[in-house]
């Protein structure tokens, strides 16, 4: 799959609510965004700051998705990864995945680690984060809410170690640790 990836500047609002308001979103908080709630998270500052990056995933010229990368001040930052329905399940996920994984140990000296969570019924983007290197850590029972408050999933968080991705390794963690 050949993508690309440029970043998101303040001139591209109007882009991105239309990009966050005309699919549907069903891993995330809310699977359909209000175009007011979307200019206000532009107005806050979510996509463009001193902590946060966007970048438009490209196909062909067309926007196919968007990687948000935040926490970029810390050692550990987090990331949220959309992929318009019509994209999903063509390898388009891990391609990204790994170009922001690159991205972040490459543009970050400081960065550790790179987190990512996701609910626990999102089997394709659990099976992105082994194929791109990530180790599950952590499972958080009933740690996800429905947008309406009808359900509650459980979570799963992932991440990648600086020091795994440069060797090409996987360190597993200590599962077995629980004092006796």
């Amino acid at each position: 799959m050949d993508l690309t990836y440029r970043a998101y500047t303040p001139a591209d609002a109007a882009d991105l609510v239309a990009f966050l308001t005309t699919d549907t979103w069903p891993f995330h908080g809310s699977p359909l965004v209000d175009p007011d709630r979307a200019r206000q998270w532009i107005a806050e500052g979510r996509y463009c700051n001193d902590g946060n990056r966007t970048f438009w995933i490209t196909a062909g010229g067309e926007d196919i998705g968007l990687v948000r990368l935040m926490d970029l001040g810390d050692s550990t930052p987090v990331f949220d990864l959309r992929i318009r329905t019509a994209h999903r399940g063509r390898g388009a996920g891990a391609h990204a995945l790994d170009w922001l994984t690159r991205y972040l140990f490459t543009e970050f000296p400081g960065i550790r680690r790179i987190e990512g969570t996701t609910r626990r019924d999102n089997t394709a983007m659990r099976r992105t984060f082994l194929r791109c290197g990530y180790v599950k850590e952590a499972h958080y029972r009933d740690g996800w809410p429905s947008a309406d408050g009808t359900a509650v999933h459980d979570a799963v968080g992932y991440a990648i170690l600086r020091r795994d991705w440069l060797t090409g390794t996987t360190t597993l963690p200590a599962w077995d640790d629980e004092p006796a």
